[in-house]
């Protein structure tokens, strides 16, 4: 049996055959030749693989897979995870690899399929008071989780439509507090306009008017008689 390189060992091929999928490159040593798919030509993606490369070409290659499929041994080769200058592995720890057999897999769609659930009691539980089950199948230790059975859709339904009737209340009790303040606001307004006026009414009237204190004296004097002077007597 001819010898083959080891799993993911690097080595220097030569282009045998272009195809629309890949190209086959010899292994050098022996009659093998292994697939360098298109998806491993490059790290980008490549639709014609003839446009890279070329019979009589020299890559630096890395085998990536063995299979044995109809008695045949088919080997896989990769090019975008080695320097085609230098022929250093740029994957040492084979991290791409694993994704693109990641994205390979098929994922089963279970959707489709409903849990279908066996037959619940209808009973409350005497030792946790959950309803379910009996008191002699309570598993529940003093102070831990409890258990209880799920409410329908019918119950949700029903909680959710009496929490918006609550929320909506409640936006309606908000409003008329709101309306009341501003009613309360708008009193407290004309009532600081009302008084504001009848302060500057009362300070007019007493600009307008005189204090009698200040009056000018002159007028009393003038009211007053002339005093007739005394003539004085000389004696002899």
């Amino acid at each position: 049996m001819e010898p083959l390189p080891e799993l993911y060992s690097i080595f220097q091929g030569e282009v045998a055959a272009v195809t629309d999928y890949g190209a086959f490159i010899k292994i050098p040593g022996c009659r093998k030749q292994g697939l360098l798919h298109r998806t491993q030509l490059a790290s980008c993606p490549v639709d014609r693989p003839a446009e890279v490369l070329a019979v009589g070409d020299k890559v630096w290659v890395k085998l990536i897979g063995r299979e044995m499929k109809d008695d045949k041994l088919k080997l896989s080769l990769s090019m975008k995870v080695v320097h085609q200058g230098t022929g250093k592995d740029l994957d040492p720890n084979n991290v791409s690899l694993d994704q693109d057999e990641r994205r390979k897999r098929t994922f089963r769609d279970y959707t489709s399929q409903k849990i279908t659930l066996e037959a619940v009691l209808n009973t409350v539980c005497k030792k946790c008071g959950c309803k379910g089950h009996f008191a002699k199948e309570c598993f529940m230790q003093p102070g831990g989780t409890k258990y209880s059975l799920i409410p329908e859709e019918d119950e949700e339904e029903g909680a959710a439509a009496g929490y918006e009737g609550d929320k909506k209340i409640s936006q309606a009790e908000e409003s008329s507090k709101k309306r009341k303040k501003e009613k309360k606001k708008r009193k407290k307004h004309k009532a600081k306009q009302s008084s504001e006026s009848d302060s500057d009414s009362s300070a007019s009237d007493s600009d307008g008017a005189q204090p009698s204190s200040k009056r000018p004296r002159h007028s009393r004097k003038a009211s007053k008689a002339p005093k007739k002077k005394k003539k004085k007597k000389h004696k002899k």
